[in-house]
């Protein structure tokens, strides 16, 4: 069973900065060639797609985190972190990390952050 944990959140204010960091479960194995990602769920919003890195290593961004925000990852670790800078309060959610193996979606179970002045 992959199990992934996230941490990092918190309550900042805007133009401040976090590292979310989502570790994943040595079941899974390697997560190189895994894709994983991170997404964010805003009150009365749906999840949405904030990055991800592909199975080739591809990251890709949401336009609205584009230039503040980079995800990267540390196979020694088993580690996916999203970096983000320049916070806004439109940032506010709460972070969830996703991998998929085998085809299936393992989720993990989110970490708020706060942006508020």
């Amino acid at each position: 069973q992959v199990q992934l944990v996230e941490s990092g959140g918190g309550s900042v204010q805007p133009g401040g900065s976090l590292r979310l960091s989502c570790v994943a479960s040595a079941s899974i194995g390697s997560i190189n060639g895994i894709p994983m990602g991170w997404y964010r769920q805003a009150p009365g919003k749906g999840r949405e797609l904030v990055a991800e890195i592909t199975r080739l290593g591809t990251r890709n961004y949401d336009e609205s985190v584009k230039g503040r925000f980079s995800i990267s990852r540390d196979s020694a670790k088993n580690t996916v972190y999203l970096q983000m800078n320049s916070l806004k309060p439109s940032d506010t959610a709460v972070y969830y990390c996703k991998a998929v193996v085998d085809g299936i979606h393992y989720w993990g179970q989110g970490t708020q952050v706060t942006v508020s002045s």
